[in-house]
Order: structure tokens, then sequence, then C-alpha cells
């Protein structure tokens, strides 16, 4: 019987210099989607999956993510008063239990692949998850439970894929694919930002892995790559050339790449639409706009 996947590892150690100045002040995973932070849809994901454990890997000046997940007892309080049961249940999903949630901090920005590492004593002898909080996808079923239904049945390493243009293959990591299944996809090897010519497919790695514990002594041995940073596909690659088993999942989802500021707008703006108490006052502003802006042409 396979182990099952209790723990995640949150690599938010970033500086996220792309949504500067505001992120001068606030750690980027606490800009907010509509009315909850980037931070908040990745553990609401996590704990869908069955997710117990979270790991966050931090750096300086992310102390405002740690308040996040702590408890608001005036808040509280005050909600109570005033009988808001609604907004008091939404609180309860951002507080985090007592030895939920840990904090490791990456004295270097050295890569995805370093940071995860950071973690190792936490994860001991377990296969685990990694969630990247900039990539937010809207799903009826959750990512991240997707991919672990279908490890249940495969075991090995895991990571989301997706199609993406060619001329955008420099910008990820990409699936060398052996066998297709569908949405399975046995890999033969992963190339991190090839030049568009070199790449060997055009299905990138996105922010959802499933890991075994050999990853992290992979990381270990590596070198900076791509990028000059520790690449953890290089680390995953290590264990197709060690004969174990790594597949790739299409997932059923639309991803928004929230690290950059075109991906975080189209995603609130998804996110609105998708909430009836907001959906046609903004289409009304929508419509209205665009309107006008072929007008003015």
């Amino acid at each position: 019987m396979r182990k099952k996947i209790t723990k995640a590892i949150f690599p938010v150690a970033g500086l996220g210099t792309r949504f500067l100045p505001a992120t001068k002040s606030i750690p980027k995973e606490i800009l907010s989607l509509v009315d909850r932070p980037l931070i908040q849809y990745a553990i609401d994901e996590a704990r869908d999956a069955g997710i117990k454990e979270f790991i966050f890997v931090t750096s300086r000046g992310k102390g405002a993510l740690e308040d996040y997940f702590d408890g608001a007892p005036q808040l509280e309080q005050s909600l109570r008063k005033k009988n808001k049961k609604g907004l008091l249940e939404e609180l309860k999903r951002s507080t985090m239990d007592s030895g939920e949630i840990v904090y490791i901090r990456q004295r270097e920005a050295l890569g995805l692949g370093h940071a995860v590492w950071c973690a190792r004593r936490l994860i001991a002898n377990e296969p685990f998850a990694v969630i990247l909080p900039d990539d937010v996808i809207a799903a009826e079923k959750p990512c991240l439970k997707q991919m672990v239904e279908a490890y249940e049945n495969t075991g090995g390493c895991m990571v989301a894929a997706m199609e993406v243009p060619p001329a955008m293959a420099s910008s990820y990591g990409l699936l060398d694919v052996k066998e297709d299944m569908g949405a399975l996809l046995k890999v033969n090897g992963m190339v991190e930002k090839p030049d568009p010519q070199d790449a060997p497919s055009n299905l990138a790695v996105i922010g959802r892995y499933i890991l075994t514990p050999n990853v992290l002594k992979n990381v270990g041995t590596l070198k900076k790559g791509a990028g000059g940073e520790i690449q953890l596909t290089d680390a995953i690659a290590m264990e197709i050339a060690n004969g174990e088993d790594v597949y790739g999942y299409r997932f059923d989802g639309q991803r928004y790449d929230c690290g950059s500021k075109s991906g975080f707008l189209q995603a609130t703006i998804a996110f609105a639409l998708a909430r009836p108490e907001l959906h046609d006052e903004l289409m009304d502003f929508m419509v209205q706009t665009v309107g006008q802006s072929r007008a003015a042409q």
C-alpha cells in the first residue's frame, strides 16, 4: 500500500519584484484575488487533496505571511458580537492550528530545487507535494487532488503538465514524453527552459508536484543549472536516469500565472466573474469599457 501524501512544501521565499512597489511592504503571496490572498487558494487546494502538514520555505520580510495564518481574537470577537457568521467561517479557513504549519528560511536565493531541499529534514522518508502559489488553477476538482488520485495508481514522481505555445518554451521546464496515455504521460526526460528549437515537446511543467524523498537526495548533489539556479526539474530527471518512474499529468482546469501582472489581472477577472454577487455588475462594466475602447479606435 502506498504511503499517503500528507505533507506539502510551499516555496514562498521570492521577493516578488514584478509587483513592486506593492511588494516592498507585503509578501507577493498576500496579494489578493478578489478577497482571498494567493496563498489561501494554495492552502485550500492542498487541504482538499488531503494535506495535513504545511511547510513554508520563506525568507526575510515574510512576517505578514506568518501573521496571516495566526488567530485574530479581537476581530473574531467583533464578528461574533455582530453575528456575522459567514465572515467568521471565512476567517476560520485562514487560521492554522498550532503545529499544522512550519516555517523554514531559505538564506540564499538559489532556485526552486534548493528551496524544496531546505525542507528535507521535515520530509524524512515519505512522498510529498510541492505547490507554487503563483500558479493558481481554477478547477471543479482541485488540481492536486486530481494528481493524488492518479498517484495512488502509479507511484513514482508526478508533475502537472499543460501545453504552451512553442515561443514560450524557454520560460518552462518541458517534458520529453515516452508514452502518452491521455491525462497521464510517462516521461522519458525533462529539460529546463530550453531554446525553442531544442524543446522536446510543448508540454510544460506547472507548479504542482508529487515527489519521492529520493528527489531531495538528488538536489543535494546538483550544481547550478539553467539561469544559474539549482533546478528541481534536474533532480526529477535524475530519477528517470536511475530507472524510476516519472509521470506528467494533464490536469483538468484553467491555470493562471499570477507571477506576472497580466496573469494576475486575468485571474482576478475570472475569479470575480465566477462569484454570483459580483458577476453582473462586473460584466456590465467590462462590456461598457470594451465598447468605449472600440468606439475610440
